[in-house]
């Protein structure tokens, strides 16, 4: 799948889902899968950088999805190409009209168009959904607007998740998802202290925008290159009070396996919470909780087996 920026050469014609699509949960999805199937048609998703939020708070935006965990979601979606639209002064002073005539249809070659009923754009988000189908059906470009989605009654939306991940409720985050919610990172060093109480730990590199979940212990679900099936682990993301600890950082145990991961790239998905973050009076009781946290992933992994 190809990224772009509107500057670059764009694969035209397209059929373009347009949105932010932080998360590309079940309602993203259902957005980005009314794009006719014309293989005339490049499927195009059409999003923002920066997120509108960070442009207007000045304020960075912490991402569901920061752009290299959002691209594989995308092509398994069978999107084409994603073209990035720079969310600058020019771009927010355009008027509903100009923003489809200049950039949709003259820039993108727009011949098909899908949105959520809750899209917004232009000159101070005065044009709605059904504006764009207005303006669009003036150069017979036809325009889906996909109603609400929900998931046993409550609303699908980035936001309900990241309400759903600060509490710690990854079977309604999941639900909402629809995928198990997941960190992708680089394994660097740290202290190796979790090497001498005996439960060695890869501590991630994030992406700086990436929002993270409640902070505590997870039982978790861990792929790399390195293996071809899932592993199960323990993930505790936190300060680690106990050992003074002064950087925000998730550090993964493996159960069943061990060797040397720096340098390597892993995702972990995170299946269940097990506890939140706390403080030990000593090293040996930071040990023997870790022995209980092991046991209690072992034990929710038996059951799902």
């Amino acid at each position: 799948m190809r990224l772009v920026h509107l500057q670059d050469w764009i694969l035209q014609p397209t059929a373009i889902a347009l949105g932010n699509f932080d998360g590309v949960h079940l309602g993203h999805r259902c957005v980005i899968e009314t794009l006719p199937a014309d293989p005339h048609l490049h499927s195009t998703v059409v999003s923002f950088d920066p997120h509108p939020q960070a442009f207007f708070s000045g304020q960075p935006r912490q991402l569901l999805t920061p752009l290299p965990d959002k691209l594989p979601l995308l092509e398994q979606l069978g999107v084409h190409q994603l073209v990035l639209l720079p969310f600058d002064r020019d771009l927010v002073c355009l008027s509903p009209q100009a923003f489809v005539e200049e950039i949709l249809v003259d820039k993108l070659g727009a011949k098909a168009i899908s949105v959520g009923f809750n899209f917004c754009f232009g000159y101070q988000r005065t044009g709605t959904a059904t504006d764009l189908g207005a303006i669009a059906s003036q150069f017979n470009i036809p325009v889906t607007i996909v109603p609400p989605q929900d998931s046993l009654g409550e609303p699908i939306s980035s936001s309900t998740i990241r309400q759903a991940l600060e509490q710690g409720d990854l079977s309604r985050a999941h639900r909402l998802l629809g995928r198990p919610y997941d960190l992708t990172g680089t394994v660097v060093h740290g202290q190796k202290l979790g090497r001498t109480l005996g439960f060695p730990t890869a501590n991630l590199d994030l992406p700086a925008d990436k929002f993270l979940p409640r902070l505590g212990v997870y039982q978790v679900a861990v792929s790399s290159d390195l293996w071809p099936d899932l592993q199960p682990g323990v993930m505790n993301l936190g300060w680690r009070p106990t050992v003074s600890g002064t950087q925000l950082i998730p550090e993964v145990h493996l159960l069943d396996w061990s060797g040397d991961l720096y340098g390597h790239t892993v995702t972990v998905s995170l299946a269940q919470f097990l506890r939140p973050e706390q403080t030990f009076a000593s090293l040996e009781a930071l040990k023997t909780q870790i022995q209980a946290d092991c046991a209690a992933a072992r034990a929710a992994l038996a059951s799902i087996v």
